[in-house]
């Protein structure tokens, strides 16, 4: 991305120029050319009426006597939503054409967000495109984010006005979490956001511009000004979708309508599901086996269906994968699994201790913005970053060392616990298990299941627990299903177990239910059968 600050030399004016000068209107320059000495370009029309925007008080840097209009718009209260069903869907589509998510930064965009930081003197500015759950930065100047979750974020007010939203003093604002907004190290006192529009007029982004100061009312020219550069940003959109377009290969021949509607579910059923908040989270306990005290939880998906029931994973996470499906569920289990956190802590303060680990996938581990994103959470719900931990499996980080070595850097600084699933079934695991900042190795249920068959599966379990220990790690055994798989790992060295054994994955509710036992203690294995919360139905 483009830092620094925006000289007036000409080689920095012809830069500019040349990146956007073939996106202007021609006679829409009197601002910039009174700025810069007359050679950049800017739009300076209106919003088209036929759109309905329109904007909730204004602010702008430029102290009184600045030419053009004075008039100040009344400021008004707005409230976030979201649009959801055919239109939500429409909006995903037009964004998805674009193919701008999760792109290499470019010149053009970033020259948007440096002219913009220039103009109005922002502290930061950020220029994003919003998905089903995320806010993915394209370009920025000033406080580096890559990524914000959606819910709450300055583009859903965007989306909710249809049209820009300013707010010249946030602490003004209490319904803005409580008149305060923070990004990464900066707290924003103030921010204008313009809408990015596709062609047809659908909102798929925002320019934004950040300030560390409260700032006076923006004037009507300002607010023009800001809407301009937001759409050279839809110009430079619509140039990338005709691009992909021409690109595009012929498509393949669509099978048959009927085999279509036999096809169950679709990219459309996981839509709904998420939007009609048909997804759950069960939790399974894990065990320190010593004491058969609950110490965490493992967070796992499933899916209520009103008419199929019950669904598990393993019937909808392949296509939620192959769909794209998985950022935004994956997203929502992540928001879920913060929010649960901060009621148990709620309805008591001890379970503070109480870890609760979300499982990633590949495509949620290998976005640049993670890290922001979670920090985005944390901080969102109030709850300790050692109280989550973040399940990824080999297959996410052996690929491609240098950006899973990255990604769990940013992590292992937020202090979230950092775990590796499923230990020994992906590659050479041992050769790789010292490069990564890894808290928490889990081993596979493969491994402990074999444990009573032979010499050979005892050994590699063994092999497992002392590599841990010699590399200051963390072990949970997977998949304890017998009395005597119990007690060879506590032999073995073990601390930590989750299995049916001890209890199911259940929901909420069950869970709940055991947290609340004298000390989180479970009873011994055999005597399970007595608490039938254990064992749901």
């Amino acid at each position: 991305m483009a830092q620094g600050n925006l000289s007036d030399t000409p080689a920095d004016r012809s830069c500019v120029t040349s990146c956007l000068l073939g996106f202007l209107p021609i006679g829409k320059v009197r601002d910039l050319r009174a700025r810069f000495g007359g050679s950049l370009c800017l739009p300076m029309t209106g919003p088209p009426p036929d759109r309905g925007r329109g904007w909730i008080g204004f602010f702008g840097p430029h102290a009184a006597g600045t030419p053009g209009s004075r008039e100040n718009m009344p400021a008004t209260r707005i409230e976030t939503s979201q649009i959801e069903g055919p239109e939500e869907e429409a909006r995903l589509s037009a964004l998805a054409s674009t193919r701008i998510l999760d792109t290499e930064a470019e010149s053009s965009f970033d020259a948007v967000t440096r002219l913009c930081a220039e103009y109005f003197r922002a502290d930061t500015v950020l220029l994003g495109f919003a998905d089903a759950s995320r806010y993915w930065i394209k370009s920025y100047w000033g406080e580096a984010v890559r990524e914000l979750p959606r819910k709450g974020s300055v583009f859903e007010r965007v989306l909710a006005q249809d049209g820009p939203v300013v707010v010249p003093d946030i602490s003004q604002e209490p319904h803005l979490n409580e008149g305060r907004m923070r990004l990464r190290r900066m707290d924003v006192a103030s921010f204008a956001s313009a809408p990015v529009r596709s062609a047809e007029g659908r909102i798929l982004g925002t320019l934004t511009i950040f300030g560390c100061e409260a700032r006076r009312s923006m004037a009507l020219d300002e607010l023009r000004m800001l809407e301009s550069m937001a759409e050279m940003v839809a110009s430079l959109l619509e140039l990338r979708r005709l691009r992909n377009r021409f690109k595009a290969q012929r498509p393949r021949q669509s099978r048959p309508m009927v085999e279509a509607l036999r096809k169950w579910p679709s990219k459309l059923d996981l839509r709904r599901a998420l939007d009609e908040r048909q997804f759950v989270l069960y939790y399974q306990p894990e065990i320190d086996l010593s004491t058969r005290k609950i110490i965490g939880l493992e967070a796992l998906i499933r899916w209520t269906h009103p008419e199929r029931g019950l669904i598990s994973p393993a019937d909808f996470i392949p296509l939620a994968e192959d769909s794209g499906m998985i950022l935004p569920i994956g997203d929502w289990g992540l928001e879920e699994a913060c929010r649960q956190i901060k009621e148990w802590c709620h309805d008591d303060p001890t379970r503070h201790t109480l870890r609760v680990c979300v499982n990633l996938s590949a495509r949620q581990f290998s976005r640049d913005g993670l890290a922001d994103h979670v920090e985005a959470l944390l901080r969102q719900s109030g709850i300790s970053s050692r109280q989550l931990g973040l399940e990824m499996t080999e297959s996410s980080l052996i690929p491609d060392m240098r950006t899973a070595l990255e990604v769990l850097g940013s992590l292992r600084r937020l202090g979230v616990s950092l775990l590796m699933d499923d230990f020994g079934t992906g590659y050479s695991s041992l050769s790789y298990l010292h490069s990564f900042p890894i808290d928490v190795i889990k081993i596979d249920r493969s491994f402990v299941g074999r444990m009573t068959e032979g010499d050979q599966p005892l050994q590699i379990v063994r092999t497992i627990i002392e590599l841990a220990r010699v590399l200051g790690m963390d072990v949970v055994a997977e998949g304890i299903e017998t009395c005597e798989q119990y007690h060879l790992l506590r032999d073995l060295g073990c601390r930590f177990g989750q299995g049916f054994l001890f209890a199911r994955p259940m929901p909420v509710e069950d869970v709940t239910l055991l947290l609340s036992l004298p000390g989180r203690i479970l009873p011994f294995p055999v005597d399970l059968k007595q608490v039938t919360v254990l064992n749901p139905a």
